[in-house]
């Protein structure tokens, strides 16, 4: 059984959570009502996942994030929450967050997004990631302060990573680079091997939280 805690500041979601995903079979190990108390709790229960609200009193989702990150405790966290802001959502990610979904979701959603993450992946609500995709198409998506240099991705890869990001299919791609359509299926094979992706959107979602996209 998947272990989950969930970290909310209020007591009635923590609760309803912990309600929706017993019935599912999903067991609850511990919950906590801010970042501090998450990480004390993480630490002692060890969960295979985290669901973490955002804006929370004292020490917030992106703080705890952030807290994780430099203590080296690796958890999949998948970021709960009822603010759909794009600079939100990267911030999370590009802070370690491996799935957003918002509080609307159906209770076959969150177990599966809880599932996903249990088993190694990523999940980002659709309809964020469509509109990050858009924004990225049109030049308005938020950049990070301090971007992480693409030091694995050499100059080929980074460009056809952005013709990826832009919507672009391996044919328009390669006619783009003037390029064989087998070489550029070798670049994305690569591309997804590197950013430890398991498909194009999920690799361009990464790219953009390690700021490899401008």
């Amino acid at each position: 059984m998947t272990r989950v805690v969930v970290v909310d500041d209020q007591t009635l979601v923590r609760h309803g959570i912990r309600t929706l995903l017993d019935i599912a079979h999903v067991e609850v190990v511990g919950e906590a009502d801010d970042g501090a108390a998450a990480l004390e709790v993480i630490a002692r229960e060890a969960p295979d996942v985290v669901l973490l609200d955002l804006r929370m009193p004292r020490y917030d989702g992106l703080w705890t994030l952030r807290q994780l990150l430099h203590r080296g405790i690796e958890v999949p966290v998948l970021v709960l929450t009822t603010f759909d802001d794009d600079t939100l959502v990267l911030d999370a990610l590009r802070s370690g967050a491996r799935g957003y979904l918002l509080k609307d979701v159906t209770v076959e959603q969150l177990t599966h997004a809880v599932q996903t993450l249990a088993d190694g992946g990523t999940l980002i609500a659709p309809s964020i990631t469509d509109r990050l995709l858009r924004a990225i198409r049109t030049g308005t998506v938020p950049t990070p302060e301090a971007a992480v240099p693409a030091q694995d991705l050499t100059e080929r890869e980074q460009e056809v990573l952005r013709l990826m990001a832009e919507g672009y299919p391996n044919r328009q791609i390669a006619q783009a680079l003037f390029l064989a359509e087998g070489t550029v299926k070798n670049h994305v094979s690569t591309i997804l091997l590197k950013l430890g992706a398991r498909d194009r959107t999920n690799a361009v979602l990464r790219a953009l939280r390690d700021g490899l996209l401008r």
